[in-house]
């Protein structure tokens, strides 16, 4: 029943919101700008109408155009050298997930010597706390996938040490202001919108179920679940459609204020393993991988039953009786998103990898397994590896 709520950020949501972007108080007046090293937001002009909403507040920026999919601790750092280099004040993220993720630990790291690897919990992780404030960070989110604009984690690849960790945590790290405008995404191709759909689905399922659930974190994460459940598959088939694309930028945004107010699942654990081995795996593909597996096997051991039961009713399976009709329904949901026959093998991975895999899930993001409904041992995640595997 208990619960603590903090989201101090401030969200412009809705069709058009990037127009409005100027008439808010910004907090610098020098801007790192952060985007992915794709073409996107180049291509569908979201660059240049966020670079002149910026310069119609009254605020310079310095384009930082290095993140990966995944991104890379070295990336981290040469954006924090970019923003000091340049006298950066602030932080703003255009992009999805990863975009934002990198932005807000750039932030971080700016105004603080040393690695990035210094203020890390887990795996090799120094846990130190960063000795100075982080500069603030504006989010516009270009996907509807992690509800990264809301919260105050970055997830981060550490290339020398093959670790993949939520790193931040830190209360100023949350977004000062996020603008979640539904026709930034309409771009986004349909294989995508799927990986990114089932991302915020997932945050979502693993909140409800976790030892973290509470009644604020039930409300957000049934409310994400619903919305993925009515409009992703048209999202998916129809990329213009904004009313779907409106109510997939609302399921993800929910789906961040679900990780601020309960906690993910070793669901995450095991796929940030994944793609700290395979970095070209995008995470919600890895995630749909396992996805089958891993809730049938909490479904198995009899956890929260009637908590499945609701799933699979948000989901639209509304005469959902049983758990296992959980499992049902989001195998429909996968199948018509058109993402049922992903394979592992296609991104290199090798069953003889899965026992280090479940080892580096537990030792990089072993918090996340004492969030689980019950107990999930390494050789139960080297199982669900094992039964996801093609």
């Amino acid at each position: 029943m208990s619960y603590m709520m903090y989201a101090p950020t401030r969200v412009l949501f809705g069709a058009g919101q990037l127009n409005h972007l100027h008439e808010h108080a910004m907090p610098g007046r020098k801007a790192l700008l952060v985007i992915s090293s794709g073409k996107s937001v180049r291509e569908n002009g979201a660059l240049e109408r966020t670079q002149s909403e910026l310069s119609a507040a009254g605020v310079q920026s310095v384009l930082f155009d290095q993140v990966q999919a995944n991104p890379l601790k070295s990336t981290i750092m040469a954006g924090a050298e970019a923003a000091r280099n340049n006298d950066c004040d602030f932080v703003v993220a255009l992009g999805g997930g990863s975009v934002m993720d990198a932005a807000k630990i750039i932030a971080m790291m700016a105004p603080n010597e040393g690695d990035l690897w210094d203020f890390v919990s887990g795996g090799t992780g120094k846990g130190q706390i960063p000795p100075n404030a982080p500069l603030p960070v504006v989010c516009i989110t270009t996907t509807a996938g992690t509800g990264s604009e809301v919260d105050q984690w970055g997830v981060v690849n550490n290339e020398e040490t093959r670790e993949k960790i939520g790193c931040g945590g830190l209360d100023s790290l949350f977004p000062v202001l996020a603008v979640v405008d539904p026709e930034l995404m309409a771009s986004v191709p349909p294989r995508y919108t799927a990986y990114q759909g089932f991302d915020a689905l997932f945050h979502s399922t693993e909140v409800y179920v976790g030892k973290m659930a509470n009644l604020m974190s039930d409300m957000v994460a049934l409310t994400a679940i619903e919305n993925v459940g009515r409009y992703l598959e048209r999202a998916v088939k129809d990329g213009g459609d904004l009313e779907a694309r409106q109510h997939m930028a609302f399921a993800n945004t929910m789906s961040g204020y679900s990780m601020v107010t309960g906690c993910c699942t070793s669901e995450h654990s095991l796929e940030h393993a994944m793609s700290a081995y395979h970095p070209q795996l995008p995470h919600g593909a890895g995630l749909i991988m396992i996805s089958l597996a891993y809730y049938q096997h909490f479904v198995d051991a009899g956890c929260c039953p009637y908590r499945f039961v609701r799933m699979a009713r948000a989901l639209g399976m509304e005469e959902a009786k049983k758990p296992q009709d959980f499992i049902t329904a989001l195998k429909l949901l996968q199948e018509k998103c058109g993402v049922a026959g992903l394979k592992m093998s296609d991104y290199g991975f090798t069953p003889e990898e899965f026992a280090g895999i479940a080892q580096n899930a537990q030792e990089t993001m072993g918090g996340l397994f004492f969030a689980d409904p019950c107990d999930l041992p390494q050789d139960d995640c080297v199982k669900i590896l094992e039964k996801s595997y093609r």
